[in-house]
């Protein structure tokens, strides 16, 4: 496994960062050594914040939690990661296909009080052009986290959304 480790508005930590490293150890026993790690600490107000991502066979696993300091937030994003990682094999179990090695986790898992996730509503509307600030108006109006939109300047569709900061974040497709 591949670890690499940021810090952001804080100082570099060989404490948190043995203490991370340790903790992800537990992870080798079912992930391949081509797995890659990144792992951002930020100081915020609240705290410390840990941004965790796994990129492993094609697929990525995301957490980010904030805790009152650096190990509490260790503990925290793992919980989180450990629950999508039983989640995913779970899914992987149901399809029939092959499973990642999660010999370290023994419980097991309920499939059948986790109902699959369905679309139960789809929505149909005319694209208008407009700006991404106009948008970003729109979204606010409509009270939704995230507006699509056909964008003035590039002509193409666009999705906008409020980010966990309160800024705007602005998605833009390649084809």
């Amino acid at each position: 496994m591949l670890v690499n480790i940021y810090f952001k508005n804080m100082r570099s930590s060989e404490k948190l960062k043995s203490s991370l490293e340790n903790k992800l150890q537990k992870y080798d026993k079912f992930l391949d050594s081509e797995t890659k790690v990144s792992a951002t600490f930020k100081m915020v107000k609240a705290g410390v914040t840990l941004d965790l991502v796994i990129y492993f066979n094609k697929n990525l696993i995301k957490a980010e939690e904030t805790g009152t300091d650096g190990s509490n937030a260790i503990d925290l994003v793992l919980d989180k990661i450990d629950l999508q990682l039983k989640k995913y094999k779970a899914k992987l179990q149901l399809k029939g296909t092959e499973s990642i090695r999660y010999d370290a986790c023994n419980q097991t898992i309920d499939t059948e009080s986790e109902e699959e996730k369905q679309i139960v509503k789809v929505k149909h509307f005319a694209l208008k052009p407009m700006s991404p600030s106009e948008a970003s108006l729109q979204m606010e109006l409509v009270g939704h986290n995230f507006f699509v939109f056909l964008n003035d300047e590039t002509e193409d569709v666009n999705v906008i959304y409020r980010r966990k900061d309160g800024n705007y974040g602005l998605i833009e497709p390649e084809l």
